[in-house]
């Protein structure tokens, strides 16, 4: 699909510098612009490639000035990095924006849906699945009993949703995700052998969560694992049974949240971090990379290390740390001094 620097001057309230006829069909970064693409310059690190760059059209900020003369097409924003940010999200709704049933797919009879739908080829539908409005299934997924789903949200291919899964609107899960498997309850008998405890709750997620490619969301024992509204969850993490995370709250990769600890609001949560179960952690909290939480953790902290520190005390402690081989050697010749 083609555009106009004249189009997209419209959907961005911007100004053409250049020929209003320009067309692109692609995007790019400026230093790797070519012919027919469209690119943006937002940071002054960048400012050289505006010269020599082959991209066609270039969305900058309005207070860009050339020092030299520029063959590219140019429209002026208030924000580049905004504005660019916008037609991105304006593609990819076109890009996305398929709409009809694929076959082979299996849609139970008593399933319904809104309209606009799209289901992908090889997905199957479970009995009594409720999908709002201009929701995408993409092939390979599935959708098991009694699933609600709400307005315009996204499924990638091979996304499995468990029975009575609730998802919100404005939602995207990414490929791999699995969204309502049991959660890891097991409790051990006279024999030293264990036992499953069924897990007949299931998986709340709010709206506009968005959920990474091959992260797993546990069903709750009793009750529900919940992922409120505006919840970011990166690739491959693990949430499991009655977790509940709060408004805003983004995690990255590979963290794991054990069984029925809760999450505040708008906290930021680094990779690799484990933190176990039934904790307690307040609003606001940062939580560095890799590092190991085993206690409840109050609103506005920072924390850091294994097992995890007040982030200003493991930095401190980290230098003496760095510095104990030689303190060490200072301490055998103290003794040798003594003796």
């Amino acid at each position: 699909m083609k555009f106009t620097a004249e189009q997209i001057a419209g959907i961005l309230e911007g100004e053409v510098v250049g020929n209003p006829n320009a067309e692109v069909s692609k995007l790019s970064k400026i230093e790797e612009g070519t012919e027919g693409s469209l690119t943006f310059l937002a940071n002054p690190k960048y400012v050289n490639y505006i010269y020599e760059t082959k991209a066609t059209i270039a969305i900058v900020n309005k207070t860009f000035v050339p020092e030299n003369p520029v063959q590219i097409t140019l429209i002026k924003v208030e924000d580049a990095y905004k504005a660019f940010s916008k037609l991105l999200e304006f593609y990819n709704q076109i890009k996305l924006n398929k709409t009809g049933i694929e076959v082979p797919c299996v849609l139970s009879e008593t399933a319904i849906h809104g309209d606009n739908f799209y289901l992908g080829a090889f997905s199957y539908i479970g009995d009594n699945v409720v999908i709002g409005k201009n929701v995408k299934i993409y092939p390979n997924s599935f959708v098991g009993d009694n699933v609600v789903i709400g307005d315009n949200t996204m499924i990638f291919a091979g996304a499995k949703i468990y029975s009575e899964t609730i998802i919100g609107s404005n939602c995207t899960i990414h490929s791999g995700a699995i969204v309502g498997a049991d959660g890891f309850g097991f409790a051990p008998n006279e024999n030293g052998e264990y036992s499953k405890v069924p897990q007949i709750g299931n998986v709340i997620i709010e709206d506009n969560v968005d959920v990474g490619a091959g992260t797993t969301i546990d069903r709750a024992t009793l009750g529900s694992t919940i992922i409120r509204k505006g919840v970011k969850l990166d690739n491959q993490i693990q949430i499991a049974h009655n977790v509940e995370i709060g408004e805003n709250t983004v995690i990255a990769a590979q963290t794991g949240v054990a069984g029925s600890t809760k999450i505040g609001k708008n906290c930021m949560i680094g990779g690799q971090v484990g933190i176990a179960g039934h904790l307690v952690v307040g609003n606001n909290v940062r939580i560095q990379a890799q590092t190991g939480v085993g206690r409840n953790i109050k609103d506005n902290e920072t924390l850091q290390g294994s097992p995890a520190l007040g982030y200003s005390d493991y930095n401190k402690s980290y230098v003496h740390f760095k510095n104990l081989p030689k303190i060490v050697v200072e301490l055998e010749e103290l003794k040798k001094k003594n003796n």
